[in-house]
């Protein structure tokens, strides 16, 4: 196996996949107990982190729980056990494991949650997309290097998240021309002598970033640039991210039954009973879904067209919103989330291919059906 990891080596990569300005306004991600310095030599993945959870990662020598649910939601204004939580907070604290989570976060990035449930549910992978998109700012920008310098900065600025596009990272376009300037007295040129018109052979290099990433880029741009002053420039898009935001939806291969369709949600879900509105068809293709609560996603569904809307947590009255444009299952929260502890640990052995990750045999679902 590796060596030890830190924390904070964990947390970078998971973040670098979900990133925590994506969580929601209410939601708490991120190291929640114990300290990024903390070495690591196996990780515990599970969708919610309880006594049992923390107990589990003590029999197992686990340094850190990976939860998808964040044990700490609301705040903590003691640590008495007086109830679930301060108890389990106080057990990791005793015995020296890390808690951390990645919850809305990765609800809302393309390659999380929802695109997990999607295939799941059978849906073609290439048919699917964000139900509701965040519509994220989007820059492009323009900035004109040295020949030879061209390879790093375009690296720099890929690293610090420059140049992704839907399912691509790296991508840039480059022309190469000739650069002309000259340096004033006060200069302290790479190339060139002041006073004098220089000629040097450049690119143009033309990269897409996000809007959270351009402080990040700017200062990546500025670090990996020779020149004393960098010419580049940036270009608002109106066309907004489609790879980030809630929910999702796509296509089965082929047109299903409804009935033959919610045995198998039930079937590849592990589910036990599933509630659902009437059908309003006998066949269903499209398939729009949201693994925790989506009843908030129930108009997008309906816009995207779906046949059946996949989710849980509904409430009565929001079960009348489906009003005979498509079908609703409400398959039960635990049920459409569990399978992401597979998803993150597939994505930390990813990174980490001899580390020692995991998957908790603690079922959590404190719902049980008779």
């Amino acid at each position: 196996m590796e060596n030890a990891l830190k924390v904070r080596d964990i947390a970078a990569w998971l973040e670098a996949w979900a990133p925590q300005h994506l969580a929601e306004s209410y939601d708490n991600v991120g190291l929640l107990v114990g300290s990024a310095d903390m070495e690591v030599h196996k990780v515990l993945i599970s969708l919610d982190c309880t006594e049992d959870v923390v107990a589990e990662a003590e029999r197992e020598g686990c340094q850190l729980i990976v939860s998808h649910h964040p044990v700490i939601f609301g705040g903590l204004k003691r640590l008495n056990g007086i109830n679930d939580v301060e108890r389990t907070v106080m057990r990791a604290v005793r015995s020296g494991i890390a808690l951390y989570a990645i919850h809305t976060n990765l609800d809302n990035v393309m390659t999380g949650v929802n695109r997990h449930l999607g295939e799941l549910l059978g849906c073609t992978p290439d048919s699917l997309r964000i139900l509701r998109p965040m519509g994220a700012k989007l820059e492009k920008w323009t900035v004109f290097v040295p020949t030879d310098h061209a390879e790093s900065v375009r690296d720099a600025m890929a690293q610090s998240g420059a140049g992704c596009i839907g399912n691509y990272d790296q991508c840039s376009f480059a022309t190469e021309g000739t650069g002309t300037f000259r340096a004033l007295e006060d200069a302290t040129p790479f190339v060139g002598n002041p006073g004098e018109i220089h000629r040097e052979p450049e690119v143009r290099l033309e990269m897409v970033v996000p809007g959270e990433a351009v402080a990040a880029v700017r200062l990546a741009m500025l670090e990996a640039h020779p020149y004393e002053e960098v010419a580049h420039d940036r270009v608002a898009l109106e066309n907004g991210r489609v790879d980030l935001g809630a929910g999702m939806v796509g296509e089965l291969p082929e047109p299903m039954a409804w009935e033959a369709f919610a045995d198998h949600v039930k079937q590849a879900l592990g589910g036990q009973a599933l509630k659902h509105t009437a059908p309003v068809k006998s066949h269903v293709q499209r398939i729009a879904m949201c693994g925790g609560s989506g009843a908030f996603l129930m108009g997008d569904a309906a816009r995207a067209g779906a046949d059946v809307y996949v989710t849980s947590d509904v409430k009565y009255h929001e079960y009348f919103q489906a009003e005979g444009r498509f079908q609703l299952l409400d398959v039960g929260h635990y049920e459409s989330e569990w399978q992401t502890s597979t998803l993150i640990a597939n994505k930390i052995k990813e990174k980490f291919p001899k580390f020692a990750v995991h998957l908790s045999s603690t079922k959590t679902n404190p719902v049980t059906y008779r």
